[in-house]
């Protein structure tokens, strides 16, 4: 794998350590795909009475990777090299046209997510904004960067993403009145009187001021109108089958009762990925992953602005002022095949795509030399990996992996092998 020649391991696959986050709203323990891939990576104890929530791979100073086989003499002994040290001091790696447009760093962030209970209402900032929030309040905004991102399904997944279309919201506001004793009937009736022919500009402006309304409510008025949203719900459920959306509520309030967020799903989009279909999210559209397991892949960010579903800092100005308030169903990606066993996701991203790769029991595939660097994570299974300059070396479940510019590898799996790899998006390469 990483030869323990430094000179050698300079071009070679780096055999990673990874970073774990244990938020609460992780699956516990053994019940979680992120805890057992961190156990099998690290080599750690995991705890079953603790969330885990996110693998991290990469070089994000909040969860930094290290070579397995890289360290350095720290005075008092070796020390662990962390991957973006490495990349640091060998920016070759990363490929030219990497390095002119990033610098000496990854463009992305990989990880892996699992997620037992909803997380908060949020959007990203662009990169105007980002780095805005960044001066003004380095604490809460810690990266001055935007922060695009793509949600890959492993398991079934939920989410609610961007607004609902206007037909749709019309009809939200005929049948849940505790938004209109909320909002008050003269912006729910500007919003039942518009039509297609008021222009988007127009519409934008009404759902603005209307979701603006309803996030900036007291406390007390959110939490009284929750309660009879619940009671009238629990009540109809005796008399006929509540929607799938409404059933959503239900769960939501069980887990933030009294939220805003409870109520404003409303207005957003409830979304189901199957395995293999994936979700992307670009800068200041509103969203919230709700149950399920997935590959996540972003340009490298922590930025985060949050307005409800959550105990954390709540920036109700800021995500209503950033919205796009762009309406309609997201589009869901299928990935294109680029194999028998390979699919690609190309979001409209310059930083990032991601591949899925499933490969049955005595299979074999390769990955052609591409221009930037890659990280391959392994989330299933057993196999082989080589390059054109190493023999094959052993991968299983866990492994985690950065592979240099130029790099053309072969994958052979032992018994099922499912992989994904996270790289710079090739049509960055082609303009």
């Amino acid at each position: 794998m990483a030869e323990k020649n430094a000179g050698k391991r300079k071009k070679q696959l780096q055999l990673l350590r990874c970073s774990v986050q244990n938020y609460d709203w992780g699956r516990i323990g053994e019940e979680s795909k992120v805890a057992e891939l961190f156990l099998l990576n690290s080599g750690m104890e995991i705890q079953n009475d603790k969330p885990y929530a996110e693998l991290w791979m990469g070089t994000h100073n909040s969860g930094p990777s290290f070579l397995i086989l890289g360290n350095r003499d720290g005075g008092s002994g070796l020390e662990p090299l962390s991957l973006k040290s490495w990349i640091s001091e060998n920016p070759h790696v990363l490929g030219e046209k990497v390095v002119e447009k990033w610098g000496a760093d990854l463009p992305f962030l990989f990880k892996v997510l699992s997620i037992a209970k909803a997380l908060s209402i949020q959007a990203h900032p662009d990169k105007a904004l980002a780095e805005t929030l960044h001066a003004t309040q380095p604490t809460v905004y810690k990266d001055d960067n935007h922060k695009p991102e793509m949600a890959l399904a492993l398991t079934e997944f939920e989410a609610l993403c961007g607004f609902v279309s206007l037909e749709e919201l019309k009809n939200v506001l005929l049948s849940v009145p505790e938004i209109i004793e909320l909002v008050g009937s003269k912006s729910a009736g500007e919003i039942l009187h518009a039509n297609k022919q008021d222009g988007e500009e127009k519409i934008k402006a009404m759902l603005q001021s209307i979701f603006t309304q309803l996030m900036s409510t007291s406390e007390d008025e959110i939490s009284g109108a929750v309660s009879k949203l619940k009671t009238r719900l629990n009540m109809e459920n005796k008399m006929r089958q509540l929607t799938e959306k409404e059933q959503l509520i239900l769960r939501l309030e069980k887990q933030y009762p009294g939220d805003i967020g409870v109520i404003s799903a409303f207005f957003l989009n409830y979304v189901k990925l199957n395995p293999g279909e994936a979700l992307y999210l670009g800068a200041n559209e509103p969203h919230a992953y709700i149950f399920g397991e997935c590959i996540e892949c972003m340009a490298t960010s922590d930025n985060v602005v949050r307005a409800g579903l959550t105990p954390k800092y709540r920036d109700v100005h800021t995500l209503c002022s950033m919205l796009t308030y762009r309406q309609g169903f997201p589009e869901i990606l299928q990935g294109v095949p680029l194999n028998p066993y390979t699919t690609r996701y190309l979001p409209p991203f310059e930083e990032f795509e991601v591949d899925r790769c499933v490969l049955p029991k005595g299979a074999s595939v390769k990955f052609p030399a591409v221009p930037g660097p890659s990280l391959f994570v392994v989330t299933t299974g057993r196999g082989t990996i080589q390059t054109e300059s190493s023999s094959a070396d052993a991968i299983v479940e866990g492994c985690v992996l950065f592979v240099p510019a130029d790099t053309e590898l072969g994958v052979t799996a032992m018994d099922g092998l499912q992989l994904y790899r996270a790289g710079v998006n090739s049509k960055f390469f082609e303009h």
